[in-house]
């Protein structure tokens, strides 16, 4: 009988009541409770006086400018909170969860993120719309640590013991630059007319001998760079590409990064020269995520966009 007793009180507890009074003690004003709830000065006082009379005991002392509880009102409003602030815990605590299995967080670069991944998220969300992708960039300067992404794409030569990696996709470099460059007086017809350009490179590669630089494609080509070249270091290699699509430059471009620009117009090859890049993308994750049908589903669409990716487009020098 006690048990029964107890849980018919529960379920017909005022809660509406309840949390309007115990906003009016947390703020000591009828009008600034009323405001974090959202309704009328009057209907958070209808509330607490309803409360009131369906306890039977005064629980405010209201004063002009401030309302202060009882002893017992005092009493109610720390059970309340302690309640609310349980259920909102453990609420949280279960959407969490639910969400936890319904989205796959990716840490990568905000470079690869923002120039290949982000406009090929659309067809993933199509195709699966029983999750969602959270991107979480990263310099990837710290090795991938797996504790608040279930995979990471990273760039450089795979080295992440520990983990299951995996190569993504190789990159190619080549120089590209805007269709204006290609036009005039000054047009950029051969690797000598650099000489009259500024070259855009990315500050934050990191790889020594491994790094895809100007004199790394100029070596490996057979091509000789025009003494004293103006240079500008960009911060992200998002911003190097877009520095290059305005005209600002010419940029050594890698593959993934440029491909879509290439290929609707916005950027050209003025030179067919093409070599290897030393560095690859790489899948990077913790073991335990071989049995994840989320993870499972993303790894099999990221594969599918690589082999889906067109080649690079000719050089504008054919072209003409």
């Amino acid at each position: 009988m006690f048990d029964i007793s107890v849980t018919y009180m529960i379920i017909n507890l005022p809660y509406s009541a309840l949390r309007a009074f115990e906003a009016v003690v947390r703020h000591t004003s009828f009008s600034t409770a009323a405001a974090e709830l959202g309704v009328s000065q009057s209907a958070v006082s209808q509330h607490v006086k309803a409360l009131e009379e369906w306890l039977g005991q005064d629980l405010l002392m209201r004063g002009a400018r401030q309302s202060m509880p009882t002893r017992e009102g005092e009493q109610l409003a720390q059970a309340i909170s302690e309640g609310l602030g349980r259920i909102s815990n453990v609420c949280e605590a279960i959407r969490d969860r639910h969400r936890d299995a319904q989205t796959v967080t990716i840490s990568c670069l905000p470079g690869f993120a923002f120039t290949w991944l982000f406009p090929r998220l659309l067809r993933f969300d199509l195709a699966h719309p029983h999750l969602s992708i959270s991107i979480a960039t990263d310099t990837g300067q710290r090795p991938f640590s797996g504790l608040n992404a279930d995979i990471g794409i990273r760039y450089g030569l795979g080295n992440n013991p520990g983990y299951h990696v995996e190569r993504l996709m190789e990159e190619r470099l080549f120089p590209v630059c805007a269709p204006s460059m290609l036009e005039g007086a000054n047009a950029l017809r051969s690797v000598a007319d650099l000489a009259n350009y500024t070259l855009l490179q990315d500050e934050n590669l990191d790889f020594g001998m491994s790094n895809p630089t100007w004199d790394f494609w100029a070596r490996e080509v057979g091509a000789t760079l025009p003494p004293n070249l103006r240079t500008r270091r960009l911060g992200q290699s998002n911003m190097v590409v877009q520095a290059a699509i305005e005209g600002l430059g010419v940029a050594l471009g890698r593959e993934p990064l440029v491909i879509d620009a290439l290929c609707d117009g916005r950027l050209v090859r003025p030179f067919p020269e093409v070599t290897k890049s030393p560095l690859s993308y790489w899948l990077v994750r913790r073991r335990e995520t071989d049995d994840s049908g989320k993870v499972a589903e993303f790894l099999s669409w990221i594969h599918s966009e690589v082999q889906a990716q067109p080649d690079i487009p000719d050089p504008a020098c054919v072209l003409n």
